[in-house]
């Protein structure tokens, strides 16, 4: 058996899915453990997975919390650039530890988030086989479609689409600064951009095809195998909620459910419809907000909610745009009103108005205008989209994930796509 070494960003949503990939892992046999600064070990909730702290000296105490309040506030140029510079540091400290560590630890082959090109880069410079995850909106770049991070739709100028590619890069130049000299410093071809280390032998999306864009030049080797969970939890909570009402069902995520007035505005807009609403904030408002938020409108206001199971009995769900939701909501037939707010959730937005899954409104959207995209929701049948669902159905999820990083490593050549779904269980 293996030792597969995972490497993601220290964000809550990323090491939730690849841990549900690496428990796949462990239950064939494997060693899995994932390779990051100490404090993201608080992430990992699955005791049968290891965990190597590397970058003590680089990442002292706090500093991830200091990184997790970057990432939930990007807005603004200062605070963007101090994020970019954060984020290249993060890069930079895993390729100066990873290498002695995964030698310490007598790792086998490497799985590697796309939002963290320190993983394919020094798998490439330490000779190990390594596998791509798209845990968000895959990376994977095409001409005529934008970047996952931009709010834009098909079918316009492609010059814009190029213009804003360059606009990104330009941002992200500290990022770039930091892969180009480590390629120079292992020997590497030179190169860039998080989309160009990405792995040969098999690459892995969260997104289905029915979900994303229409593409025309993804490598022979990508496969969306769907959402990579756990076996959800089948428990209903105790909450009372009226048989007669609508449910209105609201989460922000985990870095964003801090962002009290947007809750406000969607209680608001839930009190003028008389429909019922369950907030979700993730641990993000203090008591004292909650209370404020039950007075204006909310039905039950939790930290945390089942999501396999609200999906499914709200009538409308409300969303960021994070993509583990926005396929959980997919996956239950739920009408969805997502209001971006940064990252690739735009990106998400806009695939989920061209496909005609729902609504999408600007995160600063007032009550009125929540309102009544909520009432359009509610009174007006969403299409069902009869590709999509038979993909999600198909789409194989951690079991066919596994199975195709096992035959790559096994085989030592890439797992070429034969677009024949594996069933999920």
């Amino acid at each position: 058996m293996s030792h597969f070494a995972l490497v993601a960003p220290p964000y809550p949503s990323h090491f939730a899915a690849m841990q549900a990939l690496g428990g796949e892992l462990v239950e064939r046999g494997h060693q899995v453990s994932f390779f990051h600064q100490p404090e993201a070990e608080r992430w990992l909730s699955d005791s049968r997975l290891g965990f190597v702290a590397i970058g003590h000296a680089e990442c002292p105490p706090g500093s991830l919390d200091l990184a997790m309040r970057r990432v939930a506030d990007p807005a603004g140029p200062l605070r963007l650039r101090r994020l970019i510079k954060q984020l290249a540091h993060t890069t930079g400290m895993l390729i100066s530890n990873l290498p002695q560590a995964l030698r310490d630890h007598r790792v086998d082959a490497m799985i590697c988030d796309q939002m963290e090109p320190a993983g394919g880069l020094v798998a490439e410079a330490c000779n190990l086989p390594f596998f791509s995850v798209a845990c968000a909106l895959p990376i994977n770049r095409e001409p005529g479609l934008p970047l996952p991070v931009m709010p834009f739709g098909l079918g316009l100028d492609a010059r814009l689409y190029e213009g804003s590619a360059q606009v990104h890069d330009w941002l992200m130049r500290p990022l770039h600064d930091t892969l180009v000299q480590a390629c120079h410093r292992h020997g590497l071809p030179t190169r860039s951009g998080a989309h160009e280390f990405l792995s040969p032998l098999a690459q892995l999306s969260q997104t289905p095809l029915h979900l994303d864009f229409p593409r025309a030049d993804l490598p022979k080797h990508f496969h969306a195998v769907g959402p990579l969970r756990s076996t959800p939890s089948q428990a209903s909570p105790n909450w009372s909620f009226e048989s007669g009402k609508p449910l209105v069902f609201a989460s922000l995520g985990t870095l964003q459910g801090h962002r009290f007035d947007l809750f406000a505005r969607i209680a608001k807009a839930c009190r003028g419809l008389d429909a019922q609403l369950l907030v979700a904030h993730c641990g993000g408002l203090d008591a004292h907000q909650q209370a404020r938020l039950r007075q204006i409108g909310a039905t039950v206001v939790t930290d945390f909610a089942p999501q396999h199971w609200a999906v499914r009995r709200a009538n409308v769900v409300i969303s960021h745009g994070g993509l583990n939701t926005v396929l959980d909501t997919v996956c239950a037939g739920t009408p969805l009103l997502v209001m971006p707010i940064a990252f690739d959730q735009p990106g998400v937005a806009a695939r989920v108005r061209h496909h005609r899954l729902g609504r999408v409104l600007s995160k600063r959207a007032s009550a009125s205008a929540i309102g009544q995209a909520l009432r359009q929701l509610l009174d007006e049948a969403v299409p069902r989209d009869a590709a999509l669902e038979a993909e999600l159905a198909t789409c194989g999820g951690v079991q066919r994930a596994a199975s195709l990083i096992e035959a790559a490593l096994r085989s030592g050549q890439p797992s070429i796509s034969e677009n024949v779904p594996c069933p999920m269980t």
